[in-house]
């Protein structure tokens, strides 16, 4: 067992902390190439390196699809490989994210979510991820840069355990996590390099003794069943992710659920939302709860694997729930709030009251615009009288728009 360990306190930003969680991490092979606003977390590990705190393999590259290319040859070769992008970055390296996931390689990939062109726009929001939900990579999403720091921690033993063994990216908002400073304690270099460990691949490609032969051609022989394997490994991870969280819970006294429940219990009206506006919407919760109203937060902390059944359970019996999202979902429910209603649908499918809450839609904050907390306490207020129509997407702070 390992014991709860002392921290010390810095003040850092979300990109820093990540940084740092990787010095720790101190991967075999790390590619690179800048991103606004993910530089700032290469640009710190390569300090690190060039101070001769990490032994890693640091690649420059001159795309995102080759910083993934490079990633996917590491690992398949036997190394603990690591990279970070944004926006365009990501969206450049698509077609690699399912040779990762396809191949079950363990990479981690930290995400500075920012908007995706055009227009052109470098602030945050989800859209980037969120147009990759469906590679086959578990996506962990953070408030702040405390949770990033963890979150990446847990990522590489998360990636890497033996019944997952696929590539993982951690979340936090673009420069309202990553360029903002914040209290943050880091743990010991020793106790958080005991917990994350040696990486031990299963079968590595330069191992001569045991060849192996990645990325083969797949017809229509074997190809619908190395799917169902990936699938069911993705599922699985939901309960791994649960363990190995009790696990680091013993370093950093902090627990990792599937979703934050903050003062959910009693709620009549829930705001579902992710990420750094879940802060945000605490600060709102507290104050109307010190005027007698019954209101709440559900924050989703792991969306890939979505947690239908426990999402479920948690809102059923509830009055009126707002999801939130920062992406949009052109043509389609936005992708939260599909998440939601399908989690509430298998609910109530096999709840004999019938007890579903109103559930509403909002869109908000594309592009960085910020959400006030006047915005959503005027939401709440809303959402406790019930009169609002559920059958349209709700936009919170468009410009002449009505909710």
């Amino acid at each position: 067992m390992i014991p709860v360990t002392k921290s010390k306190t810095h003040a850092l930003t979300g990109a820093q902390a990540v940084a740092h969680a990787m010095k720790q991490i101190n991967p075999d092979v790390v590619s690179v190439f800048p991103i606004t606003p993910q530089t700032e977390i290469m640009m710190q590990f390569s300090q690190f390196h060039a101070d001769g705190l990490v032994e890693t393999e640091i690649v420059r590259v001159e795309s995102e699809h080759s910083s993934m290319s490079c990633c996917v040859g590491a690992s398949a070769a036997g190394a603990r490989a690591m990279t970070a992008t944004s926006s365009a970055g990501l969206a450049l390296m698509w077609e690699i994210l399912g040779v990762a996931s396809g191949l079950r390689l363990p990479i981690v990939m930290p995400i500075v979510n920012r908007a995706l062109s055009a227009p052109i726009n470098i602030h945050g929001d989800h859209s980037d991820a969120m147009g990759a939900r469906d590679q086959g990579w578990l996506q962990i999403f953070s408030e702040n840069a405390q949770e990033a720091y963890e979150n990446t921690l847990l990522a590489v033993r998360l990636a890497e355990h033996k019944d997952v063994l696929l590539p993982v990216m951690v979340c936090q908002d673009g420069f309202i996590t990553s360029h903002c400073v914040q209290n943050l304690n880091l743990f010991e270099d020793n106790v958080v390099k005991k917990f994350v460990g040696d990486y031990n691949p299963k079968k590595a490609l330069l191992n001569t003794d045991d060849p192996v032969t990645y990325g083969p051609l797949q017809l229509q022989d074997y190809y619908f069943e190395t799917q169902k394997q990936r699938a069911d490994a993705i599922l699985n991870s939901k309960k791994i992710y649960l363990e190995l969280g009790k696990e680091l819970s013993k370093v950093t006294g902090n627990n990792y659920p599937l979703f934050e429940e903050y003062k959910l219990k009693d709620a009549d009206a829930v705001i579902v939302v992710m990420s750094s506006t879940a802060g945000n919407t605490k600060v709102v919760v507290d104050k109307l709860r010190k005027e007698g109203k019954k209101v709440g937060l559900l924050k989703p902390r792991l969306f890939r694997p979505f947690p239908y059944a426990e999402f479920g359970k948690a809102l059923v019996g509830k009055k009126y729930v707002a999801v939130l999202d920062r992406a949009e979902n052109y043509g389609a429910n936005a992708p939260l709030f599909g998440e939601v209603k399908n989690a509430l649908f298998d609910s109530v499918v096999c709840d004999e009251n019938k007890n579903v809450p109103k559930l509403k839609s909002y869109i908000f904050g594309l592009g960085g615009r910020n959400i006030f907390e006047s915005e959503i306490e005027d939401l709440f207020n809303l959402l406790l009288t019930g009169k609002f129509d559920e059958t349209k997407v709700g936009y919170i702070g468009l410009r002449g728009e009505q909710k």
